[in-house]
């Protein structure tokens, strides 16, 4: 006589089937609302810090090269303007 598992009180292999799956879409959610959680925390976090910098009135990386590249051209240009004198000097002596 053959005994089938439900008989002893297990789950017959389709409500076992429907666990797992509920349980894998369980998890598929879970992962969803993790990964939303995590960019909104991102999101969060970059907001408070361009608050927290603007509040320091620093200047953006942008602005920073934009005057270095300023500063650089106008010591190039001393450089010639000195190299310049120095030639006329040096003309007159």
């Amino acid at each position: 006589m053959a005994t089938h598992a439900r008989d002893k009180g297990f789950p017959d292999m389709q409500s076992r089937n429907k666990v797992f799956d509920d349980l894998s879409q369980l998890m598929t959610n879970a992962m969803g609302v993790a990964q939303g959680a995590r960019a909104e925390a991102e999101t969060a976090v970059k907001g408070m810090m361009d608050r927290w910098l603007a509040d320091r009135d620093l200047v953006t990386r942008d602005e920073f090269d934009a005057v270095r590249a300023m500063a650089q051209k106008a010591r190039e240009e001393n450089e010639a303007l000195k190299a310049r004198i120095d030639a006329l000097e040096q003309g007159r002596g």
